[in-house]
């Protein structure tokens, strides 16, 4: 069940977030799926991430999300990702900066029945707006 979670995580990864293919979100994601880190002004559940891969995909096109490590306990996976992405379209009100940025993260996901139905996760934002020039360097 473990490398069935740790390929879970990579496919998401490379099919939804990387790739855009939204069909292999609905396989993935459950309809009561749960997310913790909703990003602001997104719907909620399943909605919320069908839009957040839309509004990032459209903002970053050349988004790749690496899954750099992948641990399981119980139910759960815990995936450390690289993201990276070139500031091509409007992001949050931002106009494009045409800036790249490199990232990494954590993300806590946990299934049931092959279906990603809740969501915890960290990324590295304030470094990535800094990368994209519109938020101060400390």
């Amino acid at each position: 069940m473990a490398e069935d979670l740790k390929a879970f995580a990579k496919r998401f990864n490379d099919e939804v977030l990387s790739k855009g293919n939204l069909e292999v979100l609905d396989e993935v994601v459950a309809d009561d799926f749960v997310d913790h880190q909703e990003m602001p002004g997104m719907p909620t559940g399943k909605e919320g991430v069908r839009a957040f891969t839309t509004t990032f995909r459209a903002a970053f096109p050349d988004l790749a999300v690496k899954t750099l490590a992948a641990v399981v306990e119980g139910d759960e996976v815990w995936i450390y990702s690289s993201m990276r992405g070139t500031h091509e379209g409007e992001f949050m009100g931002i106009p494009p900066t045409g800036k790249t940025f490199e990232i990494t993260g954590f993300d806590r996901v946990r299934i049931k029945d092959g279906q990603a139905v809740e969501h915890w996760g960290v990324f590295e934002d304030l470094a990535m707006m800094q990368q994209l020039g519109v938020a101060p360097e400390m």
